[in-house]
């Protein structure tokens, strides 16, 4: 008997298991479908499409010359821009030449740079010309020695290319002065290495893809080393879920994530290829100029995003007038997703939220609810294809359906480990089980529901009180355009709850919003400070930075 109590309730279609031995390693499924789509329309991006087969030709040929520069395959190679067409075109070329991919945020300061480059021993970088500058001041701390420089428009053709550059560089000023040796452009380096070949090499399914670096249970950044198997394990598992709405040929994907970041990486760039999707980049999420501009000029099947997004999506006025006859799917992560951001997009949209659960730990995907909106809003779903989720209490035990404890995780998607940290894999990975630092319950029919995080939960006169639940009914204020709750130390209960909240109506009062609470949330849950701001600290991928407002208080 199968002790995974969910299967029962799987949608239909979607097998308990994949075959994560269908390819040997993420290189045959790229080359697979760079090929098998060789004339499909792949990645666009302002005004600029490129093929399948023109990301394989160029992948192909950076892959060589990154091999000719000396980079052996498991060097490190940070790759370190917004989601341009260079983008993929870096991360296949690398994977092709067995280098280990750093994905690197081109937000990052000096100080952040340094840390993850030194920490990961990374030899060659693939940079955007606007973050170059950064790179000049820890150069010399570094074992960086190739460095492929790029700009914003160099793949948009010498016409469109040339003008966006101009505005980029002389208008907005968005590239600071710099000097950087021994550069050279990425075009160039693609026709170089039209001279070269890679050179082969084994490439094990436990061959280390990627250094995807996240703060994990800690905050302390570290590098999860994710592998062939977890990596193909995963794209498999997401596909058997969006196998049973999206069609080969037929998908137009909207990409608003930065691809640098787990979940774009993983949707964006490898489980849409196996439908030939074309990916529609959004270079700036926060300018929803350009996204409604992209979702009015392409007919959009799958958006891929987060809360705050949709939300923010949600407020603008142009959304709401916009053609949704084709959209399938909306997929969203990395946080949670808010029932009256749900309700307010099916409204607008006509198709549900569909929330996920994952971690970059496990590549990322762990749960998700059926991808045809009949999923239950508010619950993470149940556990992807191959995969075991568990509630634990403190000291490791199981609990029952309906108990809240610490949700664990297992299956072939789990990360090898922290690059060059044993001590803090054996903390989160104990006997095959990945410790989330999430806490949640299973529910009688084997739906998940994530509470919150371990370090964000405010203790109350003994109560446990999560923030999600507070910014949810918070959320659903017509007032209130977004909320974030944190704990602070009262000498009376042990902690009380401080809100930040930003308007969406600035007629809104303190005692207005404190009222609403006192109707919807019980005495000890209620807020006992209220912070009206402008806006709130925010992760890259827009996931609201709780443990920034706490420094600040």
């Amino acid at each position: 008997m199968d002790a995974r109590p969910w299967l029962q309730n799987y949608p239909k279609g979607l097998p308990a298991n994949i075959d994560v031995d269908k390819y040997p390693n993420l290189n045959a499924f790229i080359k697979e479908a760079l090929q098998k789509y060789s004339k499909h329309p792949a990645f666009y991006s302002m005004g600029k499409t490129l093929t399948y087969g023109e990301i394989d030709k160029m992948a192909e040929h950076l892959g060589a010359y990154l091999h000719s520069r000396g980079l052996k395959p498991g060097d490190r190679v940070a790759i370190m821009m917004p989601n341009l067409l260079q983008y993929p075109i870096a991360l296949f070329a690398c994977i092709r030449a067995g280098l280990i991919v750093v994905n690197t945020n081109p937000l990052y300061t000096p100080r952040e740079m340094l840390h993850q480059f030194n920490d990961s021993g990374v030899k060659g970088i693939i940079i955007v010309e606007n973050f170059a500058s950064n790179l000049q001041e820890i150069l010399d701390k570094t074992e960086i020695d190739t460095i492929i420089l790029t700009s914003i428009g160099e793949m948009l053709g010498p016409i469109k290319g040339s003008v966006v550059n101009f505005v980029v560089r002389s208008v907005k000023r968005m590239v600071p002065k710099f000097e950087l040796p021994n550069t050279i452009g990425f075009k160039e380096a693609i026709h170089q290495g039209k001279k070269f070949t890679i050179k082969p090499f084994e490439d094990t399914p436990d061959r280390v893809i990627s250094h995807q670096y996240t703060g994990g249970t800690t905050g302390v950044s570290k590098g999860a080393m994710l592998t062939n198997r977890n990596l193909v394990a995963n794209m498999l598992q997401m596909k058997a879920c969006l196998d049973t709405m999206m069609k080969e040929g037929e998908e137009v994907t909207l990409c608003p994530l930065p691809l640098y970041h787990i979940f774009a990486f993983v949707v964006n760039c490898l489980a849409v290829m196996s439908y030939g999707s074309m990916n529609v980049l959004i270079v700036n999420a926060r300018d929803l100029k350009s996204v409604i501009k992209e979702l009015k000029n392409h007919k959009i099947t799958l958006i891929s995003g987060v809360n705050t997004l949709f939300n923010a999506l949600l407020h603008d006025k142009e959304f709401a007038s916009l053609d949704f006859s084709h959209l399938k799917l909306s997929v969203g992560g990395a946080m949670a997703i808010q029932r009256s951001v749900n309700d307010r997009w099916k409204e607008v949209t006509g198709r549900n939220l569909v929330e996920g659960y994952g971690m970059t730990e496990a590549s990322p995907a762990v749960s998700v609810n059926p991808i045809d909106g009949s999923g239950r809003i508010g619950t993470i779903g149940m556990p992807i294809p191959s995969t075991e989720l568990r509630i634990v209490d403190e000291n490791g035990n199981p609990l029952p359906p309906g108990e809240e404890g610490e949700i664990q995780v297992r299956g072939p998607q789990v990360m090898l480990g922290y690059y060059n940290q044993p001590e803090e894999t054996a903390r989160v990975i104990r006997d095959g089980w990945l410790c989330t630092g999430d806490i949640g319950l299973m529910e009688e029919d084997g739906y998940f529901r994530v509470v919150d995080r371990k370090k964000d939960m405010i203790l109350v006169s003994g109560f446990n009180v999560y923030p999600n639940e507070i910014e949810d009914v918070v959320s659903a204020h017509p007032k209130v355009l977004e909320s974030a709750a944190i704990g602070i130390p009262s000498e009376r209960t042990g902690e009380r709850v401080k809100l930040f909240v930003v308007k969406k109506d600035k007629s809104l009062k303190e005692e207005e919003l404190m009222e609403y609470c006192r109707k919807n949330l019980t005495q000890y849950k209620l807020p006992k400070e209220i912070e009206f701001r402008e806006s709130l600290p925010k992760t890259n991928v827009g996931k609201i930075l709780r443990r920034e407002l706490r420094e600040v208080v």
